[in-house]
C-alpha cells in the first residue's frame, strides 16, 4: 500500500509516551492555582463564628441572668485570664507537659500496631491467638484502667504514656490490620508473576494499600489519646492541661477551667490538621467520592 508500514511496538511505545507526556501537560496546566482567602484555606470561619455566638450570649446572659454568668464567662473574658494565668508560666509548663505525654504514647501505641498488625496478616496462627484478648480487652475505657496502671506503676510518667499509648493501639491496630487484609489478591498475583519478593510484595503492594486505613486509624485514635490524656492528667499529676482543670475545680476558679478546656481543643485541632496534611502529602494520587466525580 504505497510503501506504508504498520506500526511497530517501538514505535507505538513512543507514541504513547508522547500522548502521556502531552496529557500530562495538560493536566498540570488545568490545575487550578490554589486560591481563596485565609479563612477559606484553613476553614477557621465556623470556629470563629462559634467563639462570636458565645460570646454574645454571655454578654446578653450577664444582663438578662438566665443563669449564674460566672458559669460560662464571654471569650474575650477567657482571653484577659489567660493571658494573666500565661505569665504565670502554668500554661506553658501545662502545654509542654501534655504535648510531650501524647506524642510519646501516640508513637509507641501506633508503632507497636502496626509492628503487631503484619504480623496478625502475615501468621494466620497469630491473629487466631490474639484476637480474642483483643475483643475482650479492647473495649475497656480507659478511665477503668488509670487506677491499676497508678497502682502498678505509681503516679510518675510512665503510666500517662501507658494508658495513652494503650488508647491508641486499639483503634490502629483493627484499621491496619484490615487495611492489609482488603488488599486485592490480584495485585498480589501480578507481583509474583512478574517476579516479585516476599519484601518487595510487602513493601510496594501491601503495606501502600494499608495506609489508608492505617491513616484513618490514627485519626480516630488520636481523639481518644486526648481524652486519655486529660483523665491520666486529672489524677496524679503536677502539671498538664488536665491538672489545670482539677485545680480550678477544688478552688472553683470557672475562667482557668475554661482556659484549659480550650487550649485542649486547640492543640487537638493542631494534631489533627497535621495528621491530614500528612495523609494529603502521602495521598496526594488517591481520589474518589462525589465531590471528585462531578465536574466543576
Amino acid at each position: 500500500m504505497n510503501g506504508a508500514k504498520w506500526p511497530t511496538v517501538k514505535d507505538a511505545g513512543s507514541l504513547a509516551s508522547a500522548e502521556t507526556t502531552v496529557i500530562g501537560k495538560q493536566v498540570r496546566g488545568k490545575r487550578p492555582a490554589a486560591s481563596g482567602t485565609f479563612f477559606q484555606k484553613y476553614n477557621i470561619l465556623p470556629s470563629l463564628l462559634f467563639f462570636v455566638l458565645w460570646e454574645l450570649f454571655s454578654r446578653v446572659n450577664e444582663s438578662a441572668k438566665f443563669f449564674n454568668p460566672n458559669f460560662l464567662p464571654a471569650p474575650t473574658v477567657l482571653l484577659s485570664e489567660g493571658w494573666e494565668l500565661a505569665k504565670t508560666g502554668i500554661i506553658t509548663d501545662s502545654i509542654i507537659s501534655s504535648t510531650i505525654r501524647i506524642l510519646l504514647g501516640f508513637v509507641i501505641g501506633s508503632a507497636v500496631a502496626v509492628a503487631l498488625g503484619v504480623v496478625m496478616s502475615k501468621f494466620k496462627a497469630v491473629e487466631r491467638w490474639f484476637s480474642p484478648i483483643l475483643n475482650l480487652v479492647g473495649p475497656i475505657p480507659a478511665l477503668a484502667l488509670l487506677p491499676l496502671f497508678i497502682i502498678w506503676f505509681g503516679i510518675g510518667e510512665f503510666p500517662k504514656v501507658l494508658l495513652i499509648a494503650w488508647t491508641t493501639f486499639i483503634p490502629v491496630l483493627v484499621y491496619t490490620l484490615d487495611g492489609f487484609k482488603s488488599v486485592p489478591s490480584t495485585l498480589i498475583r501480578s507481583a509474583l508473576s512478574l517476579g516479585a519478593t516476599e519484601r518487595q510484595i510487602f513493601t510496594r503492594v501491601m503495606l501502600p494499600s494499608a495506609i489508608p486505613n492505617f491513616l484513618v486509624g490514627a485519626q480516630v485514635s488520636l481523639g481518644l489519646s486526648f481524652s486519655a490524656l486529660i483523665v491520666s492528667e486529672m489524677m496524679g499529676a503536677k502539671s498538664g492541661l488536665g491538672y489545670i482543670i482539677v485545680d480550678a475545680r477544688n478552688y472553683f476558679k470557672i475562667t482557668n477551667m475554661f482556659v484549659a478546656i480550650i487550649l485542649i481543643g486547640l492543640e487537638y485541632s493542631l494534631f489533627s490538621y497535621l495528621l491530614k496534611l500528612v495523609e494529603r502529602r502521602i495521598m496526594a494520587w488517591r481520589k474518589g467520592g462525589l465531590r471528585d466525580a462531578v465536574e466543576k
